[in-house]
């Protein structure tokens, strides 16, 4: 896997192109710096930052592209050039089809260090280690940027088997066995009555009338409409 490390930035955009697999040692294939004038126009300096990272994608031809995730700063024009030259950055790689994952400081910190809340100098010195260097890369953003692209190597075989199970969860469905909703009164709610809501218990399809149970279809009479009642032979 060779993956392309960007630390997005207007006046130095640190890149770095690590080769390897992850459980086995890394190599460096470069490393640097694409830098633009500070008092330059913006738009020239974007410009700028898309030949510079052009001319590395064409040098490499790194598989991924891992780019620093931009949070919100207490400097908001810091943070806009930053997001800027992560934008570019990102619209190289999908150009040429090349698939970008964004880490954020504290995961790239993490992989690389065991510390989410480590220092450049630490990233910078495991850097060295990882990628047995001489020396840490100068400046620190040459070593951001080599950190990001050992942190995808490190981090890309779980976030792909986590992605298979979740594309694999959505193709199947949900597991269990469908339910089909029922009605009050249906079978398996109330012992010995029909399916049919509505009906005569026993004679499906006939609608119920008012009245005793057990008189099939007879409805039941009220007291003012009832034969008069004979006691031994008198009449009531």
């Amino acid at each position: 896997m060779r993956v392309l490390g960007v630390d997005p930035g207007l006046t130095r955009c640190g890149v770095g192109v690590v080769e390897g697999v992850a459980g086995r040692p890394l190599t460096m294939l470069g490393v640097g710096v694409v830098r633009t004038p500070s008092d330059a126009e913006l738009g020239d300096r974007l410009v700028a930052v898309e030949r510079g990272i052009e001319a590395w994608l064409d040098e490499y031809s790194p598989g991924y592209v891992a780019v620093e995730r931009v949070f919100a700063q207490h400097n908001v024009r810091t943070v806009m050039g930053t997001a800027q030259a992560s934008a570019i950055a990102m619209l190289c790689a999908a150009r040429r089809g090349i698939p970008v994952a964004l880490h954020t400081p504290s995961e790239v910190k993490a992989a690389v260090t065991g510390s989410g809340r480590a220092e450049k100098a630490q990233v910078g010195a495991m850097v060295t280690r990882l990628l047995r260097l001489d020396a840490p890369p100068k400046p620190a953003d040459a070593a951001d940027a080599l950190a990001l692209a050992i942190c995808h190597i490190w981090r890309a075989p779980a976030q792909n088997r986590l992605q298979q199970a979740v594309a694999a969860h959505r193709t199947s469905g949900a597991p269990g066995v469908s339910r089909t909703s029922r009605t009050p009164g249906s079978s398996g709610n109330t012992p010995g009555v029909s399916g049919t809501s509505g009906t005569t218990p026993g004679t499906p399809g006939t609608p119920r009338t008012s009245g005793a149970i057990g008189t099939s279809g007879t409805p039941r009479t009220s007291g003012a409409s009832r034969a008069p009642r004979t006691l031994k032979g008198r009449t009531a």
